[in-house]
């Protein structure tokens, strides 16, 4: 049989998610099981691939079978596309396999023209009838021209303002059948004017033009933002799903609505939503009008808010998971457009996964396995500090979409939003409502607010996966874009004037509200527990300083997996001893330059034994260049000068000398120790005294030191170096009288190092990758300037993600496999971890799971994220 590329609602259910998209294996789904869902089919997501393959042309057994599909619809519906007598009406929508809210396209009315139009009024003579008709063609003309040909959504909304204004009315609802009747034709005179073509009149046409956006729309830029972050792979494409239109504009006994069956934002088990009389769904999602609560819904339609109850119920019961609805009423019928696991919060995710434990939906395992570990995030961010929040009056007050607290200098567009955070400004993004291609503004703002829009608007719904704060729906107010400001009780805020905002109350102030870190709830402790019994690789934490180590613990580290010495060589005294050091002649100077160090690096090493309480502690040895702490300014030189008595000219030329055309790849790492063997000795004496010092206060601890040798690629490196360290430390702890055990291991961060670890295995005691650099130095390219062609790479399609964000699995991931499978057989106490950035990111976790490490570390705020990603692996690949 040839390919089937269309299924009806009635073929599918919810596990062919995959071919039919979340959307379409839903409503298969819901068809399945008795809800009442308009008839329609699904265009498969492999169409999609196939669209693309086709050189961005539907081929003409997709069209075929579709029509086909129409054929069907027909026969269920018992209308006919296209007919004048009795017309079908169809929407076309998206449908990703992985749910992109307000990511990609939607076309509503689609079958409507000026013959169809003319013959539905003659066929029903009630004007209030005919107001509906036309508020569905201009709807239909605004969407299929903005949609399907792009033309910007601003040409219409402009023409529906001016025609408002002239009427002296406030809200479309209040435009009459004459009104929108004359917005119909100004739009399709508005289309021509555009793209110098008459508005396509045949529902045939019509159809393969919205089939075709809607494939378009996978690949455009949101889309493409959207999915590098959330990690949804280009080659799925998107599914299409053509169903009968259900009209929540019908009329007063008509409406439309979204909902969730437990709150989105705390979790708490009782419906939440939003639903508009009279309208259909577009508006409550883009948050034209704001809506009223779900529970009012319950006065105006008794019968159909019943029934939805019920619903609810039944797709909780059948999903076990919190339900994302759609819905619309026409003539006080309910119809369900959609369902989905709904997008929640974090602390909503771990109510949830909790409360669905205690009801019997979940197993432990399946409530770890249900939450985003990237969501974590959001938990551990800035709240107001509660007596300045206190002390601070609110000047107005939204709708808490999404939770935090931000403050930031007020910004209008989403590319001044970028604009300014890339120069290190805070911003609040203040727009009338959000709209998708505001992605990438919304990513950098501190927050977000909007005037108008509910819980469900796209703004509400961006942020909240994003985890930024978001106040929606503030229509107090008063906006003026052009101008870049906005009055809001009395005052007047202007580009670059300060504004906190809470998105957990909705409460808007004027000016700056100081922040805290946030504390972390019982439920929080509960499911990180859970993950905690599943899980097999430990987390460790990088970290640097007591404080970071502090909070690490607080957050579950069970040891600090990288500490750099070098950021603490920064401070004013030690700098100064560390370039005399540099700018010694010989041996004996260099030494007695360090001799000043000595004792700081001890006391630094000793905080941080203290702050691990005896958990393992991997400290790295200097690893960058030296020309990065020599001295910049003159009077720094001059002193320099005078230290050393030297002429300011010769430490000038020394430090010229330093410089190195790449100095990443060049004198640095354990070089540094190979040149001058005294560097590694100060270190050495600083680790183990430190180690001493701790273990003789805390004898019931057990302080084992782990040194790591960096940017190793050659077995006699290693071995030179560790003579060195092994050396001084034998002598350390001999002269002390005591029995301390330590480890000399090394990072894998150097292509020939992985390829060669089953000889540098012989020599080390442990491997801990550095991503950071390997990712470098295995795609040839730098850290610090890929970020000027990569977006390139991303609009070609040669890369989906950052390789710095996200660990290149295919190819840096098959030199650590390979160095993991050499380095265990040669020495099989051998213990590997990581930590290079991607100890944090959940997809590289499971990776590191799946090739055998012992341990991830990662930045302090990241341990949440990998304990939990770690127990999903672990429970994934049993």
């Amino acid at each position: 049989m040839a390919n089937k590329w269309v299924y009806m609602f009635s073929e599918g259910d919810m596990t062919m998610r995959n071919l039919l998209g979340g959307k379409g294996a839903n409503l298969a789904e819901m068809t399945t099981i008795g809800l009442p869902v308009p008839q329609g089919f699904t265009i498969t997501t492999e169409a999609c691939t196939q669209y693309y393959e086709d050189g961005r042309k539907i081929n003409d057994e997709i069209m075929a079978q579709a029509m086909e599909g129409v054929k069907k619809m027909e026969e269920i519906n018992g209308k006919k596309f296209g007919d004048l007598k009795n017309p079908l009406l169809v929407s076309v929508r998206s449908g990703a396999r992985a749910s992109m809210p307000g990511m990609m396209d939607t076309i509503l009315n689609l079958g409507l023209n000026d013959e169809v139009v003319a013959a539905m009024i003659a066929g029903n003579p009630d004007p209030a009838f005919e107001r509906f008709v036309y508020d569905s063609y201009r709807r239909f003309i605004q969407m299929f021209s903005d949609v399907v040909m792009e033309v910007g959504k601003k040409y219409f909304e402009q023409l529906i303002d001016k025609m408002k204004e002239e009427k002296g009315v406030k809200f479309d609802v209040e435009l009459t059948a004459a009104d929108l009747k004359t917005l119909a034709e100004q739009f399709k005179a508005e289309y021509k004017n555009q793209l110098g073509t008459d508005f396509p009149s045949d529902p045939v046409e019509q159809l393969k033009l919205a089939i075709e956006a809607v494939f378009r729309s996978w690949d455009n830029p949101r889309a493409n933002v959207y999915r590098r972050d959330n990690d949804i792979p280009y080659s799925w494409g998107t599914a299409v799903n053509v169903m009968p239109m259900v009209f929540g504009n019908l009329n007063n006994e008509s409406g439309t609505g979204v909902a969730f069956t437990r709150d989105p934002a705390t979790g708490e088990k009782k419906l939440m939503g939003e639903f508009l009389i009279n309208a259909q769904g577009e508006d409550v999602v883009a948050g034209v009008r704001t809506p009223m609560p779900i529970a009012q819904m319950e006065q105006e339609f008794p019968e159909a808010y019943a029934e939805f109850i019920q619903v609810c119920e039944t797709l909780e019961n059948h999903y076990h998971d919190m339900q994302d609805m759609e819905f619309t009423v026409e003539n006080k019928k309910l119809y369900m457009l959609q369902c989905r696991n709904g997008k929640r919060t974090a602390q909503a995710a771990l109510q949830i996964a909790c409360d669905l434990v205690d009801e019997g939906h979940k197993t432990e395992e399946e409530a770890v396995a249900m939450i985003d570990p990237r969501n974590l995030d959001t938990l551990l961010h800035p709240q107001f500090d509660a007596a300045a929040l206190k002390a601070a009056t609110p000047m107005g007050k939204g709708l808490g979409a999404s939770p935090g607290a931000a403050c930031g200098k007020v910004v209008f567009t989403a590319d001044d939003a970028e604009a300014w955070a890339a120069r290190g400004e805070k911003v609040v993004l203040v727009r009338l409502e959000t709209s998708p291609e505001d992605i990438t503004g919304m990513k950098s703002a501190q927050g977000i607010l909007t005037v108008r829009g509910g819980m469900t608007s796209h703004a509400a719904v961006v942020a909240r996966g994003m985890g930024t704060c978001c106040v929606s729906g503030c229509g107090d107010i008063i906006m003026d874009e052009e101008n870049k400001q906005f009055t809001l009780a009395g005052k007047t805020f202007k580009e670059g004037d300060f504004i906190s905002i809470d998105g957990t109350t909705g409460n808007i102030y004027d000016g700056v509200i100081k922040t805290v870190d946030a504390s972390i709830a019982g439920t929080f402790g509960r499911v990180m527990a859970w993950a905690d019994k599943y899980r097999t690789l430990k987390v460790r934490t990088n970290a640097d300083t007591p404080a970071d180590a502090k909070k690490a613990r607080e957050l579950g580290a069970e040891g600090i997996g990288l500490c750099r010495t070098e950021h603490m060589f920064f401070d004013p005294e030690r700098i100064a001893a560390f370039r005399e050091m540099i700018c010694s002649d010989t041996v004996e100077e260099r030494e007695e330059a360090l001799d000043k160090i000595l004792p700081y690096q001890q006391n630094d090493f000793k905080a941080l034994y203290e702050a691990l309480e005896g958990n393992p502690v991997t400290i790295r040895f200097l690893d960058p260049p030296l020309h990065e702490f020599v001295p910049t300014e003159d009077a720094d030189i001059e002193k320099l000068a005078k230290a050393k008595n030297k002429t300011v000219d010769e430490i000038k030329a020394l430090c010229n000398s330093l410089h190195e055309f790449n100095p990443m790849m060049g004198h640095r790492g354990c070089r540094l120790a190979v040149t001058y063997p005294e560097i590694a000795k100060m270190q050495t004496k600083a680790v183990i005294r430190a180690a001493i010092e701790v273990q003789k206060a805390h004898p019931d601890w057990n302080v084992e030191p782990e040194i790591m040798i960096p940017l190793v690629c050659e077995v006699k490196e290693l071995k030179y170096v560790k003579k060195t360290v092994v050396e001084t430390a034998d002598a350390e702890i001999a002269a002390a009288g005591v029995d301390l055990k330590y480890e000399v291991g090394t990072m894998i961060e150097i292509p020939r190092a992985a390829l060669t670890a089953d000889d540098i295995a012989k020599e080390a005691d442990f491997f801990c990758f550095g991503t950071n650099d390997l990712t470098q130095m295995t795609f040839g390219f730098s850290r610090d300037d890929a970020g000027k062609f990569l977006n390139a790479y991303y609009d070609a399609k040669i890369f989906e993600n950052d390789p710095f964000a996200k660990l290149d699995q295919t190819g840096v991931g098959k030199l650590m496999d390979m160095a993991v499978k050499l380095g265990k057989p040669v020495n099989p106490k051998l213990h590997i971890g990581i930590c290079g950035e991607h100890g944090g990111d959940p997809s590289s976790v499971e990776f590191c799971h799946k090739i055998g490490l012992d341990y991830v570390s990662c930045s302090p705020f990241r341990v949440p994220i990998a304990r939990l990603a770690a127990a999903q692996a672990a429970i994934a690949n049993k």
